[in-house]
């Protein structure tokens, strides 16, 4: 009896001790269930994606990696990255955030040599150019002749003008130029071919556009050559004709008119770079006495503190006493500073004639000769 009851005692505690160990066994088993489901599907994602998340084809690839290999010394140091982990030790390292591609060293290499790239060709443009462009043709009809009126804009590149500077030229001008360019400057021109004449179909719209193909091309070629661009001949031919017909237009009265066409007189030598001459004055002269005329006394003012600025380093110069009084008088009405244009009209006062024989910006405008 007691042997049989000391048996049961120790079936019963060594039942208890099996069960206890399946039960640990069993939390060992299920403490984190969905991780090891997470490494597994974790696992399985990075193999069938590995290598599938690209931009650009293997040769493009290979190419880039030469690109990295053909970089300057001193630019190319080798970008390094730390190894990405996987599986259920990246899910560790991110607190169970979301990862995406990673980014590919090859991509910052790239952005890298882009910049570099822009820089050099900030540092490296190519000079301002000056583009002529025939944007219209018409076929005028007068009492003894028809001819065909080409329009010609001049257009610097890589610049908006809000106004154009514009020339409307015949055949018989574009043909006078050459013949003057010819006898100055044989060699230069050998090369340079200009359209011939013709006896008919001279107003059919292939001619006229030939022509005003040849035109833009024979402009472009002249302005090319540094001794042309910079002769009498070729700078008379763009402006001559608008500031004797300002000057005309002046003379009689008629401001308004003639204000438009200082202004593309003044375009015109603003794009062909010759803001310093004597006829870039002149212009200067023009717009300010038609702005005042139109008692727009502070365009007025503008101009004259423009033409004085170019006139600074120079002792003298026949407009320089009529531009100080303008300024004087229009610094005044605007109520502008006129100090130092006073102190300078008095320098030139005792250096030179009476002030009463200096005759105004007016008059000097009407007399100047535009041969």
């Amino acid at each position: 009896m007691a042997a049989r009851i000391l048996h049961r005692l120790r079936h019963a505690l060594s039942g208890e001790g099996s069960r206890e160990q399946q039960a640990h066994g069993g939390c060992e088993a299920e403490d984190f269930p969905e991780s090891s489901e997470l490494e597994d599907d974790t696992e399985g994602l990075s193999t069938r994606l590995s290598g599938t998340l690209s931009f650009t084809s293997q040769e493009e690839e290979e190419e880039e990696e030469e690109g990295e290999e053909e970089e300057e010394e001193g630019a190319g140091e080798e970008l390094v990255e730390p190894p990405q982990p996987t599986g259920a030790a990246a899910g560790a390292e991110d607190g169970g955030r979301c990862r995406g591609p990673a980014q590919r060293p090859g991509g910052s290499l790239l952005t890298r040599q882009l910049q570099e790239l822009w820089r050099r060709s900030r540092g490296s443009l190519a000079p301002q150019r000056l583009l002529f462009e025939v944007t219209s043709a018409s076929v005028v009809s007068e009492r003894s002749s028809k001819y065909v009126l080409y329009t010609i804009y001049l257009i610097r590149s890589g610049q908006f003008d809000k106004a154009p500077a514009a020339i409307a030229r015949r055949y018989s001008d574009f043909e006078r130029l050459n013949r003057r360019l010819r006898c100055r400057f044989g060699c230069d021109m050998a090369d340079i071919a200009f359209p011939r004449k013709r006896l008919r179909r001279n107003f059919t719209a292939e001619t006229i556009a030939k022509r005003s193909r040849a035109f833009e091309q024979f402009l472009s070629h002249l302005h090319s050559i540094a001794e042309i661009r910079r002769s009498p001949e070729f700078l008379e031919f763009f402006f001559l004709q608008d500031l004797r017909a300002a000057q005309r237009l002046t003379c009689t009265g008629m401001y308004r008119e003639a204000l438009a066409t200082w202004a593309n007189a003044y375009r015109l030598q603003d794009r062909l770079g010759v803001c310093g001459s004597g006829r870039f004055l002149l212009t200067l002269a023009g717009l300010a006495v038609c702005h005042q005329e139109l008692d727009q006394l502070g365009e007025a003012h503008s101009c004259c503190e423009q033409a004085l600025q170019l006139l600074e380093s120079q002792g003298s110069h026949p407009l320089l006493g009529p531009f100080l009084q303008a300024h004087i008088h229009l610094a005044w009405k605007v109520g502008k500073d006129k100090r130092h244009s006073e102190a300078r009209l008095q320098d030139l006062r005792e250096a030179g004639p009476p002030l009463q024989q200096q005759p105004t910006l007016k008059e000097c405008l009407i007399k100047e000769p535009l041969d």
